[in-house]
């Protein structure tokens, strides 16, 4: 497999959330504002590409009857610093984020790429792969956060993660018709419902398309 094709694979056609509904939990827990999913995405992304990396180079090390312990222990090793990290230097996020940060360890997405990818190719490829994840990981709960924020607020905020009293952009729309259900849980299942319904018109329209032709 091409290296592009490994990075591009975790962006569209393996997308962990949009395609494999993997990780949902945190996913959509966690949308309910932009801040939030950049905040959760770029963690994700730490850890997938850490735990990519160190299970790549001792894939070779790790006996194979203990190897889900052992990828277990790295990852919430990882996690933990991570959590750490944030609650150091992004309180504000640290606390809006609260116990999904530590359920980190137990996304699917994770383990799932140490187990299926991470264990069995080399490291660049490994790289590769935790960084597609990750960025496809990203932009879906960015998407999510977008629609749920946007329609359940009437608007749209960012706020700076290190600084949580700095406003990178803020704006409002149509506060007076703000629909707040998608702010509430419930929100989360029908904006993903409906993002899910798109994507799957979308690929029907394409493949009558290439059908036709």
């Amino acid at each position: 497999m091409k290296k592009l094709d490994i990075f591009k694979k975790g962006l569209f056609v393996e997308n962990p959330i949009f395609v494999l509904l993997l990780g949902l939990c945190s996913a959509l827990a966690i949308t309910t504002s932009l801040t939030n999913a950049i905040g959760m995405g770029m963690a994700v992304i730490c850890v997938l590409i850490m735990s990519n990396l160190i299970i790549s180079l001792l894939r070779k090390v790790i006996p194979h009857e203990i190897r889900i312990p052992v990828y277990i222990i790295i990852i919430a090793t990882l996690v933990k610093c991570v959590q750490m990290l944030m609650n150091a230097y992004t309180q504000e996020l640290y606390t809006s984020l609260g116990v999904f940060i530590p359920l980190i360890v137990v996304n699917c997405i994770i383990l799932g790429r140490a187990e299926s990818f991470a264990s069995q190719n080399t490291i660049i490829d490994s790289l590769l792969d935790a960084l597609g994840m990750g960025i496809g990981y990203t932009i879906a709960v960015v998407v999510i956060s977008f629609f749920r924020e946007l329609i359940g607020t009437g608007g749209l905020s960012l706020f700076n993660p290190f600084d949580g009293s700095q406003v990178i952009f803020q704006f409002e729309l149509f506060g007076d018709y703000a629909i707040s259900l998608l702010t509430q849980p419930a929100g989360a299942f029908i904006t993903l419902g409906c993002i899910l319904a798109f994507i799957q018109f979308w690929n029907n329209r394409k493949s009558k398309k290439v059908g036709g032709q």
